[in-house]
């Protein structure tokens, strides 16, 4: 069996697809990725097949200027030249992930805008698998679309959950039906009325712990929850980790992963981390992070954090799907600074366990982050991570390609 895991977004939304390639290999199949370019060197030196798509992601992390440069007037696109990014984000998508697709027996679409995908499945007559990282990405009566920056939310209390995800369908209909259908027309392949649908299906997989993020019951969608898709990092930490680890008590450990760092967040861990009497790991993540040569202090590149979050003492981070899973695994106490979409979330599911503090929106500074940390370093946040920690699952990749290849054999059938 061969199989095409394709997905267009930053290191969060790759990871999973690099934990089942590497699952399915172990399983004697074969797994191809499409995924931006960023990526190729990484995906490359683990021996899987990898197939670009789209532009870089990595620029949209640069780090923000301390002070805001001067406001410019900017001319928003006309409706034709919008139009013509649409169409062209799409053609892109349908260039670059059908040569990619040819002798795949099943696509799997991890969660991200995928236009083309599921059209190619249809004209290749193969299985097509839409998966989610987070519940409240999916349609569901029991929570609204989850926000983007770019889109202004209705205030509390103004339109209910369905009429808001509603609202979202026509959204995604008005900015891309016409490119989507385009090419399904030129491919001999019937229109499609609801874009959403189209590309979630009603079958979408949660690739989530069901512990950390808990699917409740709605009608229309038949959810099959894997548990989350990790890979197993077996690296040693450098030398110079290892040392800082061992000269004191457990630090804590400070990372945005792929995200654009908040503004003046160097000022401000350090400042957190000597009010609150730890010393500070610092992860550069793309958004370069970088604190001053302050005693106590230690900033590092790609780092496992599997085995690193498991001797820190609190992690504090964006709120990324994958590293608010790594550090409940590792029962370590959290601190989450959301930014966007599905952060939110993570950040609620942080407090509501009990394992750790959902920092408010906005960039944090020396005293919020001093604050979170002060509740979130009591010895009850740690025994109840802990406990939180021995309840997440490992095994989410391993049942996504137990799946896909009773999907794949079916469909041979």
């Amino acid at each position: 069996m061969r199989v095409l895991l394709s997905t267009i977004g930053s290191r969060g939304d790759v990871q999973p697809m690099v934990a089942l390639a590497l699952k399915l290999r172990e399983m004697g199949q074969e797994a191809r990725i499409c995924a931006p370019p960023d990526f190729r060197e990484w995906i490359g030196e683990l021996g899987i097949s990898f197939v670009p798509v789209g532009p870089a992601v990595r620029q949209t992390a640069a780090p923000q200027p301390s002070v805001a440069p001067p406001a410019t007037p900017q001319t928003p696109p006309t409706p034709e030249q919008f139009q013509k990014l649409m169409e062209d984000t799409v053609a892109g998508q349908f260039e670059a992930i059908a040569p990619a697709a040819r002798d795949c027996d099943v696509l799997v679409a991890g969660m991200s805008l995928q236009f083309a995908l599921h059209s190619i499945a249809e004209q290749m007559g193969v299985p097509y698998v839409y998966t989610a990282w987070c519940p409240v990405t999916l349609p569901s009566p029991h929570h609204a679309p989850p926000p983007l920056p770019a889109r202004v939310q209705p205030a509390a209390g103004t339109a209910d959950n369905p009429t808001l995800w509603a609202q979202e369908a026509k959204r995604w209909n008005d900015y891309w039906a016409a490119a989507i259908n385009s090419h399904r027309a030129a491919a001999g392949l019937a229109p499609i009325p609801d874009v959403r649908n189209h590309i979630m299906t009603d079958r979408p997989w949660l690739a989530a712990d069901a512990t950390l993020a808990p699917w409740a019951e709605t009608t229309g969608l038949e959810i099959f929850q894997t548990g989350a898709w990790l890979p197993l990092d077996e690296r040693p930490l450098s030398a110079e980790l290892e040392a800082f680890l061992d000269a004191g008590e457990p630090p804590v450990y400070f990372g945005f992963g792929s995200m654009r760092a908040p503004r003046d967040v160097s000022q401000a861990i350090v400042g957190a981390a000597r009010e609150v009497g730890r010393r500070a790991i610092i992860s550069g993540g793309w958004g370069g992070v970088t604190v001053p040569d302050e005693g106590g202090c230690l900033c590092i590149g790609e780092a496992n954090l599997q085995s690193l979050f498991r001797r820190v003492a609190a992690v504090v981070h964006h709120g990324g799907a994958g590293t608010t899973t790594v550090a409940a695994l590792a029962g370590a106490p959290q601190v989450v600074v959301p930014q966007i979409y599905d952060q939110h979330y993570w950040a609620g599911r942080v407090r509501q366990l009990g394992i750790g503090r959902a920092h408010a929106p906005g960039a944090p500074t020396a005293e919020s982050l001093t604050e979170a940390l002060q509740r979130t370093l009591q010895p009850g946040v740690a025994v109840r991570a802990r406990e939180v920690g021995a309840l997440v699952r490992t095994d989410g990749a391993e049942m996504a390609a137990r799946r896909l290849i009773e999907i794949a054999g079916a469909g041979r059938s």
